[in-house]
């Protein structure tokens, strides 16, 4: 898939970018990934952000008062870096999320946040 392929490749060229990945957060499988994950295991993450996407969207406490308000991202902190869940808006059926991990000292997380929504937006359209 040239488009994830080519997502990945820039996420990874945001500053501090220490790995990345495509996840079906339905399934808790990795579409695809690049770099380093945590505790070396893409899988795992794949199926640590599944976990998170789901408890977020199904949490009263994060839904919107606002109608059709839909979940866009989740930051994770550490005192290590950031982990960055953008969720890919689609027609069809928005079950993809895409991960990045950045190091604290490195990455800034505004940049990262912006070129992360610009990456889901191109991944729909490609």
């Amino acid at each position: 898939m040239p488009g994830v392929e080519n997502c990945l490749q820039e996420a990874m060229a945001i500053p501090g970018a220490i790995g990345a990945s495509i996840v079906d957060y339905t399934t808790g499988f990795a579409i695809a990934t690049s770099g380093a994950a945590p505790n070396e295991d893409h899988e795992a993450a794949a199926a640590g952000t599944a976990d998170v996407v789901q408890a977020a969207q199904s949490r009263s406490l994060f839904v919107s008062a606002v109608p059709h308000d839909l979940l866009e991202d989740l930051i994770i902190t550490t005192a290590g870096g950031y982990h960055l869940l953008r969720l890919v808006q689609t027609d069809f059926d928005s079950r993809l999320v895409l991960y990045v991990w950045l190091d604290r000292i490195r990455g800034n997380l505004a940049v990262a946040r912006r070129r992360m929504q610009s990456l889901a937006d191109e991944l729909i359209t490609t």
